[in-house]
């Protein structure tokens, strides 16, 4: 993708801008302005070493969002949850709330996303584990839900220190290479 037109690096919005508040509009015209926003998306994603960005987080009231994970990268508009499986508790960081974490957020712990891709077509993409979490958060935004509307106890949101969120993902990874 990096060969392919010009990409930018979107500004992320950040908590206080109502759009993140918002329900996004559903897609319904597939062009070519979206494979530019997705891959405007992916730059952004990589310059901030982000897991997922959805639509609302650069601006763009409409339901599309990035994800990449280990060898899994999805560009979804439209996604829905048609099935989900099982429940755990985990860290969640966003780029549109810096600074902050939320501890023992409840998710499902497999799921299954219909969605469409980028041209439109249908898609079924399934996910378990952290890659079904990031999906989870991307489509709470395209409902402007954030990730501490999810805490069962204020306690739980938490200012990030140093090695915080690093130590966390080595303990996600540890869980994930062990199950």
């Amino acid at each position: 993708m990096k060969g392919k037109g010009s990409m930018a690096i979107r500004k992320i919005v950040t908590l206080g801008n109502p759009i993140l508040r918002q329900k996004a509009k559903k897609v319904h015209r597939f062009d070519t302005s979206l494979q530019k926003l997705v891959n405007d998306m992916f730059e952004t994603l990589h310059a901030v070493n982000g897991a997922g960005l959805a639509g609302p987080q650069i601006g763009q009231s409409i339901r599309v969002f990035v994800a990449e994970y280990e060898d899994q990268r999805v560009a979804l508009f439209n996604p829905e949850i048609v099935k989900a499986e099982g429940e755990e508790l985990g860290s969640e960081a966003c780029l549109s709330i810096p600074g902050y974490f939320g501890e023992n957020i409840r998710r499902s712990e497999k799921i299954m996303v219909k969605a469409q891709d980028v041209r439109g077509k249908a898609v079924r993409v399934p996910a378990e584990g952290w890659f079904a979490r990031i999906l989870q958060h991307e489509i709470d935004h395209l409902d402007g839900i954030l990730y501490f509307d999810r805490l069962d106890r204020p306690e739980d949101l938490r200012e990030v220190r140093p090695g915080d969120l690093e130590e966390d993902e080595r303990s996600q990874h540890a869980d994930t290479a062990t199950s």
